[in-house]
């Protein structure tokens, strides 16, 4: 199972979104890593909304690149919200209810 998920940093105000097998674990290292990368920039980093993507990295990897190419802070907050449905190429997603630590 893969993952799309959305990160927030209130210090910066800034959004992230990405895929991966593991979103909670993605975040420590979000948070944790010695390499210098755009979300090492903009610590601390809180888990937003997760969405099951898919059962293939490629499927993660092409809602991510879609989010990502809408350069739309709106799109990030509609998915945040938990009332919304995506739909269109969205429509796969599958919001995960519960947040982990």
């Amino acid at each position: 199972m893969y993952y799309f998920y959305i990160i927030y940093s209130e210090t910066f105000d800034k959004y992230y979104s990405g895929s991966s097998k593991d979103p909670w674990k993605r975040l420590i290292k979000h948070n944790t890593s010695d390499f210098i990368t755009f979300t090492s920039k903009y610590r601390p980093w809180v888990l937003k909304a997760t969405f099951i993507a898919g059962n293939t990295r490629s499927q993660a990897e092409t809602i991510e690149k879609f989010v990502k190419k809408q350069k739309s802070r709106a799109l990030l907050l509609k998915l945040i919200e938990p009332e919304f449905k995506p739909n269109g190429k969205l429509a796969q997603l599958v919001r995960v209810p519960h947040m982990r630590d």
